[in-house]
């Protein structure tokens, strides 16, 4: 036993040490990904193009319910991310569009391009902290606060984000409550919503 217990602690300091020899361990999307990511794409099979990601290029629709476009830039789109502990995404506006209070694992650093919106999170005191931001400005969230951006301005908006985690996840909080398999009734009861209102967001939402 105990030296099997021995062989165990060498095999396990053995792949601690061949894991931190790589530079880089871009994530292999054609297995499951696992609590700590992706496993490693054989490195001899890596390419520059592994390290670009394109899928921020272009104009983007923005006509969904809340007039908003969202881009996500996690590891399962882009791998080379995989291990990294950050991700990226590109939020697109319409005119009056938002996007709406939304929480995720981790926090956020969100970077105005184009346009004018009011951006806020608010603390588990319920203090709302928000305001106008232009072009250029910078607005840190910090971890799993709900948070949210609304165009203000007359033309459509375009920010970029960037958060600390290659797959923060994201739980939009009307969806959540309305879009899924949650029934009328405990919605009314967690939200003190009339059940008409209820089934109207329901209804929109295509699950009434």
């Amino acid at each position: 036993m105990k030296n099997l217990s021995i062989f165990v602690i060498f095999g396990l300091l053995a792949s601690f040490s061949h894991a931190i020899e790589l530079d880089f361990c871009v994530g292999d999307t054609s297995l499951p990904r696992g609590p700590e990511g992706y496993a490693c794409k054989d490195p001899a099979s890596v390419t520059t193009d592994d390290f670009v990601y394109t899928g921020f290029r272009g104009e983007r629709t923005t006509t969904n319910v809340f007039g908003n476009n969202v881009t996500l830039a996690f590891s399962d789109a882009f791998p080379a991310l995989n291990g990294l502990g950050i991700s990226m995404a590109r939020l697109d506006f319409g005119v009056g569009g938002v996007i709406p209070l939304h929480s995720h694992r981790t926090s956020e650093v969100l970077i105005l391009i184009k346009g004018s919106i009011i951006a806020g999170f608010i603390d588990t005191n319920n203090t709302a902290y928000y305001k106008r931001l232009e072009v250029g400005d910078v607005m840190v969230f910090p971890q799993a606060m709900l948070h949210f951006q609304v165009n203000v301005g007359k033309t459509p908006a375009t920010a970029f984000v960037s958060l600390n985690g290659a797959n923060p996840a994201l739980q939009l909080t009307t969806p959540s409550l309305f879009a899924g398999n949650l029934p009328a009734k405990i919605a009314e009861q967690i939200t003190l919503l009339s059940h008409k209102e209820v089934m109207r967001m329901k209804r929109m939402f295509g699950t009434a």
